[in-house]
């Protein structure tokens, strides 16, 4: 008689694709943060050493391309959520994990929130440990209901 194995639910391709793509883009932002290259450099040399490719390489690139384009709006908005966590203080990672975090809940329509905060903290846990779990889930959820809130009073006001 085979068992069956219990636990978490097995994701989709497409979920697994998205969960590569992030860390990729993790990994780049890190290194970046060290100033010897850009993160979308470093991103660009693993997929032409061919480490990366396919669906994990464009998701990778459109998350890295958040992060950076978005960089001081993210930063003021971590400042601001984790206010006893300044991010001049905050490890690398930590700091990483939050601009992408944040990038994707907020500027990424290819997953659910859900779906984002989740893989995020699950990352943070990975990389940083669980303060950084618990740090990450907090600043995410954070945003997204903020998000939500003002996406909601929009569409209240819109129909006066």
């Amino acid at each position: 008689m085979a068992t069956e194995r219990r636990g978490a639910p097995t994701s989709s391709p497409e979920e697994r694709e998205r969960n590569a793509g992030r860390r990729n883009a993790l990994l780049a932002l890190y290194e970046a943060e060290f100033g010897l290259r850009a993160a979308s450099a470093v991103l660009e040399r693993r997929i032409a050493a061919a480490e990366i490719a396919g669906a994990e390489a464009e998701w990778g690139r459109s998350l890295l391309a958040i992060a950076e384009e978005r960089r001081p709006e993210l930063d003021a908005l971590a400042a601001r959520l984790a206010p006893a966590f300044p991010l001049a203080t905050m490890t690398r990672i930590d700091r990483s994990i939050l601009r992408c975090g944040l990038g994707e809940v907020l500027h990424s329509r290819a997953a659910t929130p859900a779906e984002a905060i989740a893989a995020w903290t699950a990352l943070a846990r990975t990389y940083s440990g669980e303060p950084a779990r618990r740090l990450v889930n907090g600043v995410l959820g954070s945003a997204h209901r903020e998000g939500a809130a003002a996406v909601a009073e929009a569409d209240g006001g819109s129909e006066q």
